[in-house]
């Protein structure tokens, strides 16, 4: 099987070169939870009253997350639920245990889809959570959660959600925007005053 034989190269690799494997293992740790939190910063950085498109990129992110992780579970419930490979072939893997479904990776959908989600609505940032995302799901490999396949399959589910959501349901997710920020504009307004003062 290819996937076992890209999965295995990887494996040798990273036992060789250990700090590799380590430092994966230490971004893995962070790397969703920082990109969410990254993402509601998009919210917090577009000025009050000014351009809503990284206020569109935030929800239209989380949003195409929620929706990845959801068709995750679909798929691993009523098509496949794949064995982690180090359960599979019994390998004693140094930096993961996990035992739920490998297929598709849910790091990699959720970063593609809050990538490939902000990337609709601006290309500089887009880019630097896909590069991200790219990092994230390097390392899945490199820690040895999942086969190639494994972040191939999150990387189709995550375009297909930001697709979805950033463009298929864009006018709803611009509705949703509309409301929150009535919410939260007057709370940020005041602290962007202070900040161009």
């Amino acid at each position: 099987m290819l996937d076992w034989r890209f999965y295995k190269a990887i494996y040798e690799v990273s036992l060789h070169h250990h700090a590799i494997g380590t430092a994966f293992s230490d971004i893995e740790k962070v790397s969703i939870p920082s990109m969410v939190v990254v993402t509601v910063g998009l919210w917090l950085l577009a000025r009050p009253g000014g351009s809503e498109k990284w206020k569109l990129a935030a929800v239209s992110g989380l949003g195409s997350a929620a929706l990845a992780l959801g068709i995750n579970r679909l798929i691993s419930s009523a098509i496949w639920d794949r064995r982690r490979p180090y359960l599979t072939h019994h390998i004693a893997h140094p930096w993961t245990n996990s035992h739920d479904p490998s297929f598709p990776s849910d790091h990699a959908s959720a970063a593609f889809a809050i990538a490939f989600a902000v990337l609709a609505f601006d290309a500089v940032a887009g880019g630097i959570f896909l590069f991200f995302a790219l990092v994230i799901s390097v390392g899945r490999l490199f820690i040895g959660a999942h086969y190639p396949g494994d972040i191939g399959g999150g990387f189709l589910v995550g375009l297909a959600a930001a697709l979805a959501i950033a463009w298929l349901a864009r006018p709803a997710v611009a509705l949703l925007v509309r409301h929150v920020q009535r919410l939260t504009d007057p709370v940020l307004a005041p602290i962007w005053r202070l900040r161009t003062r």
